[in-house]
């Protein structure tokens, strides 16, 4: 009997599988398709700016044009990835298929005149926008569109980055802090497998990073396979990491609730914005700040990759692109924040490096991984992302990085539509809190239950 109705089970998961499997094909080619396009007009965008500097003067006139589109055909786009949770969490006003080709030209459009903006929120956007336009051809109920809205955003987040297992995990873990469904798993692995692989077969080459650190300092105890004091370090910069997160997500709030108050008139919002960004760059001397931040045309300029070098990047490095980020997708431009985070931690991973007299490739590394941990609640698909980035000898670094820094963030995040389903503070002093507890909580502190 029991032999029986297991091999019943396992016969319904098989056929479950191949059927969402069937589903989600067509779904995930669309996505890596889309954000190998997408990937090409950005290099593209880049390259044309940094030729042409005086493209950053239309920064203001870009403002007003995203501004406009938005406003008259955006319907509800505007709300970005914060609309794609909304609807996974609870199905609302739908997510309109001109997400994809608003959200693609709009960020192409900031890039190009010189906004500090990344490139996982538009392909996150473009793989939700599209699994949800299949979900309607396929009439697919709410759980089942749930979990392929989920597929969708895996699918752009492995696409965009070439780290299809964090895709998964990140899918999974976004939404609510302190829990994860599986529920979406293998399909959410499937997906991002297959728009990993289409975007790389249409010659999409991501950037390489490698920690040329060896762990070989001294052992002060036989049966512990790592630095002791090395970890003390990371722990302590795990904290900062944390902080930095916080403040990004903090700022990013503050800045766009501010502009919203004190200018009326939403398309001088952008306008105000170019006008800052531009003018904090003159301030500087640099326009390094600008744009993704992964290369730099000049071998000495402060980018991602010569982070993981020596002199690579300022005491402030991170707190100028910071600000700029801040401001460039608090003022209504398009784009992500994931990959300025990356700027972010490995410029910040860099210094403390150099205060502390720690591996440079390391910290950098760490700081790559664990800001964007802490600014997203997502201190799981971070680990895995440094072991697909990175490389496995340094994991335990990696998760008391990710870990520390998700903890020290707070619960704050740069998505508003992510929930709270265990809180952080309650958790580490009194262990895990009722249904109950966490939903008063949440509503005593203003987050969403």
């Amino acid at each position: 009997m029991n032999k029986t109705k297991y091999s019943l089970e396992q016969f319904y998961i098989a056929k479950n599988l191949i059927r969402w499997t069937l589903l989600i094909f067509p779904v995930a080619i669309s996505v890596g398709l889309l954000v190998a396009l997408f990937l090409w007009l950005l290099d593209i965008a880049t390259a044309t700016r940094w030729q042409n500097m005086w493209l950053i003067f239309l920064l203001p006139f870009a403002g007003i044009i995203i501004s406009w589109l938005y406003r008259y055909y955006g319907k509800n786009s505007d709300a970005g990835n914060n609309l794609i949770m909304d609807e996974i969490h609870k199905p609302g006003g739908g997510i309109p298929a001109r997400m994809t080709p608003l959200i693609l030209f709009t960020t192409v459009l900031t890039h190009v005149t010189g906004g500090s903006a990344g490139r996982e929120g538009t392909a996150v956007q473009m793989g939700g926008s599209i699994s949800a336009l299949f979900s309607r051809w396929f009439k697919l109920h709410h759980e089942r569109k749930r979990i392929l809205l989920m597929c969708g955003m895996s699918a752009g987040f492995a696409a965009v980055f070439g780290t299809p297992v964090t895709g998964a995990i990140f899918a999974l873990e976004v939404l609510t802090i302190g829990r994860i469904k599986y529920d979406a798993l293998i399909p959410c692995l499937i997906a991002s497998i297959i728009a990993d692989i289409t975007c790389s077969s249409c010659g999409t080459h991501h950037t390489q990073y490698h920690i040329a650190f060896i762990d070989e300092g001294a052992r002060y105890f036989p049966h512990i396979a790592f630095n002791v004091i090395l970890l003390i370090k990371v722990v302590i910069a795990g904290v900062l990491f944390g902080l930095a997160g916080f403040l990004f997500a903090e700022l990013s709030h503050l800045l766009k609730n501010k502009a919203t108050v004190y200018i009326t008139k939403k398309w001088l919002i952008p306008v105000v914005g170019a006008v800052l960004i531009v003018g904090i760059s003159y301030l500087l001397g640099t326009f390094d700040y600008l744009g993704l931040g992964v290369t730099n045309p000049n071998p000495n300029g402060i980018s991602i990759v010569n982070a993981f070098k020596e002199g690579g990047a300022g005491y402030f490095s991170w707190f100028w692109k910071l600000i700029l980020t801040a401001i460039t997708l608090s003022f209504g431009f398009k784009g992500g924040e994931v990959t300025p985070l990356f700027f972010i931690g490995a410029t910040l991973g860099n210094t403390l490096a150099v205060i502390t007299g720690s591996p440079i490739d390391l910290f950098a590394g760490l700081g790559f991984i664990a800001v964007f941990a802490g600014a997203t609640n997502t201190p799981l698909a971070c680990t895995i992302m440094g072991i697909e980035l990175f490389g496995s000898a340094h994991v335990i670094y990696y998760a008391v990085a990710c870990f520390t820094a998700y903890y020290f963030s707070g619960h704050s995040g740069i998505y508003h539509s992510q929930r709270v389903a265990v809180s952080k503070f309650h958790t580490v002093l009194h262990g895990e809190e009722t249904i109950k507890q966490v939903k008063e909580n949440n509503k005593k502190n203003g987050y969403k239950n």
